[in-house]
């Protein structure tokens, strides 16, 4: 499509000013997303009806991060019962898939669960996590609280800058790797005219909306226990996959107690595991230890990544479906861990972890509405498209979840039918003296608790703005003592680093830093929230 002008051209940094509401507030990646939110709150919704209106059009506006098959996890305040919820939207292996499966079908690529294809899918949790949320805040029929992602998917909406961006870079690795029938609904689906889409072209999803308006007429039933169930179940069967309509049926979303640490005067709250969240919170424990008064100074990025790998270190070992886990997730929360590992410390950089983290795409958004209610929520394909496998005729795109699991017999983490994995997505929601102070989240795989940290750090310990705080230049660890920086980060603290022995790379690509939203409701009621600007982060609000 010809323009004047080149939209993915940046010659000039972002500079947004956080935005303030009275309603209410939806902060996402993509704008229709938002909007779908904003008019379901405009409508009367609550704040729990909008994250599943957001959920719902962020699978038709952003599939290269999530999808119908995605997995989903959420905290929720509800004002009502002045309580904070958690729940649990990741789906389990299925209960033929084990590593003698895998080895005997000959799909061990590299002594690893398959990155694509069937044999890379976990049950899909996300749609099973709207339906118990609207079943237990729901004021609005589903069909209502659905209709503007349906509309999305049937009328189309115009290719966003940034995921265009992304779609180009998937389309063209999936052309050179996916060959055979199992993957041709990918391309039916994402790319009718066999190339990417470029920004302002329109896009529709007819058999997605139809699926959505399936979904929402039956609650979410027909996706587990109807014909959309039958429909995975058969194409499972002929391309050689593990999941049954047995699998679909026994799986519900879990409603979970979230965990959480204090960290300098707030309340910081994660899911428990299998969501890795556990690893923010323990990397945030330690940080505890020490005052921080300088946020562009050696001394504070040094303790922030040694804190980083400690945590990961305990994370990639301990974490996994929490019956299998040795250690109870409250031990890493203690003052007795966080001054075990605060003690530890040194002036220079340590090796603390041989685990590489690993890439994906996720979508966070949060929501705030007028009654006080607020909901951090997250979902996920797990990497670009998840497994590259599209239901055929519906539109629905898999997860590749499993790819997360161990072979390896010693591995917590190891793969087991009916066993959830580590799992890289999590929302995240700050309070104070017991009060809601607001959620947030930074999604983007293994960068997301290390987001977390920053972000929290950002805003508690150096005040900075909901937009401020994810504005900041971040850091991510990939592995060992390397850590890639943004290039906003003074180069004189980078080369003290080095000197302290760790491995940087400065890098002017903000896409490997994940894309975060916050929102927080000030003392006299008014909403704060800041978007992704690295993105197309949008924030719609009355």
């Amino acid at each position: 499509m010809s323009t004047t002008f080149d939209p993915m051209y940046r010659k000039y940094p972002a500079r947004r000013y956080p935005l303030y509401a009275r309603n209410g507030m939806v902060a996402s990646s993509a704008p229709q997303a938002s909007q779908a939110g904003l008019e379901i709150l405009l409508k009367g919704g609550n704040a729990m009806e909008a994250a599943v209106a957001t959920a719902a059009a962020l699978t038709v506006v952003e599939p290269t991060a999530n999808g119908i098959g995605s997995d989903a996890f959420a905290i929720i305040w509800s004002q009502k019962d002045k309580k904070l919820y958690g729940i649990n939207g990741s789906g389990p292996a299925p209960l033929m898939m084990t590593p003698e499966r895998l080895a005997a079908d000959g799909r061990v690529t590299n002594g690893r669960v398959p990155m694509r294809g069937w044999a890379s899918i976990n049950v899909p949790g996300a749609i099973s996590c709207w339906a118990e949320i609207m079943k237990k805040f729901g004021t609005l029929p589903m069909t209502e609280v659905l209709a503007p992602a349906i509309r999305y998917a049937e009328e189309g909406y115009p290719m966003a800058a940034g995921q265009s961006r992304r779609w180009r870079g998937v389309y063209n690795g999936f052309k050179k790797a996916f060959e055979g029938p199992e993957y041709a609904e990918w391309f039916k689906t994402f790319n009718p005219d066999g190339r990417a889409y470029e920004p302002g072209e329109m896009v529709t999803l007819p058999a997605h909306g139809r699926t959505l308006r399936e979904i929402a007429e039956t609650c979410g039933e027909s996706f587990y226990r109807g014909e959309l169930a039958k429909k995975i179940d058969a194409d499972s069967r002929e391309f050689g996959g593990y999941l049954r309509a047995e699998d679909l049926a026994a799986y519900r979303a879990e409603w979970v107690e979230p965990l959480s640490v204090d960290y300098h005067g707030y309340t910081v709250c994660e899911l428990p595991p299998n969501d890795s969240g556990l690893v923010a919170l323990m990397a945030l424990n330690i940080l505890d230890k020490f005052q921080f008064c300088e946020k562009d100074s050696v001394e504070t990025y040094h303790k922030q990544m040694e804190a980083m790998k400690m945590a990961f270190a305990d994370g990639l070992h301990y974490i996994t479906d929490l019956p299998d886990m040795p250690v109870p997730p409250e031990y890493f929360l203690t003052e007795e861990y966080g001054k075990k590992r605060a003690a530890e410390m040194t002036d220079t950089a340590q090796l603390y972890t041989h685990v590489e983290p690993k890439s994906s795409g996720t979508v966070y958004f949060c929501c705030a509405d007028k009654e006080g209610n607020m909901v951090s929520f997250i979902q996920s394909n797990y990497m670009s498209f998840g497994s590259g496998v599209v239901i055929r005729g519906t539109g629905i795109a898999l997860n590749n979840r499993a790819y997360d699991f161990s072979l390896d017999p010693a591995s917590v983490n190891v793969l087991r039918g009916g066993k959830k994995t580590y799992h890289t997505i999590i929302p995240a929601f700050l309070m104070k003296d017991g009060a809601p102070v607001g959620p947030f989240g930074v999604m983007g795989g293994y960068m997301q608790p290390q987001g977390h940290v920053q972000v929290v750090m950002n805003y508690v310990d150096f005040h900075l703005s909901p937009q401020q705080a994810l504005d900041a230049p971040r850091w991510q660890w990939t592995k060992g003592k390397n850590f890639v920086v943004e290039s906003g980060i003074d180069p004189e603290i980078v080369a003290e680093l080095v000197d302290r022995g760790h491995d940087v790379q400065m890098t002017y690509d903000g896409i490997p830093f994940g894309k975060g939203e916050m929102i927080v409701r000030l003392p006299n009621g008014v909403l704060c929230g800041g978007t992704e600007s690295r993105y197309d982060g949008s924030i719609a609000l009355y």
